[in-house]
């Protein structure tokens, strides 16, 4: 699928809260569920995970949606944006 989808990495702090992740799975879902995620997964080493938004008007938009994301409202992650142009 070529076009912009934005980048989401979510990096743990040093005091991760582990009762984040319940709600920030249920998060991913509900964009699932309105076509907004394509991709999404965690690393290996346990330091955190990325997911990719689709569907989403612009960096601004990106940006708004992953401000409610629980590892951000929970403050369990640092969470950063980036608008990536796919080919």
């Amino acid at each position: 699928m070529a076009g912009t989808v934005y980048l989401v990495l979510a990096m743990r702090r040093p005091d991760f809260n582990a009762a984040a992740v319940q709600p920030h799975l249920d998060f991913l879902d509900a964009l699932r569920e309105r076509g907004q995620l394509q991709l999404a997964g965690g690393f290996s080493d346990g330091t955190g995970g990325a997911y990719v938004l689709c569907n989403v008007a612009s960096l601004a938009d990106a940006q708004a949606i992953v401000a409610t994301d629980p590892l951000v409202t929970m403050q369990a992650s640092h969470l950063t944006v980036h608008e990536w142009n796919t080919r």
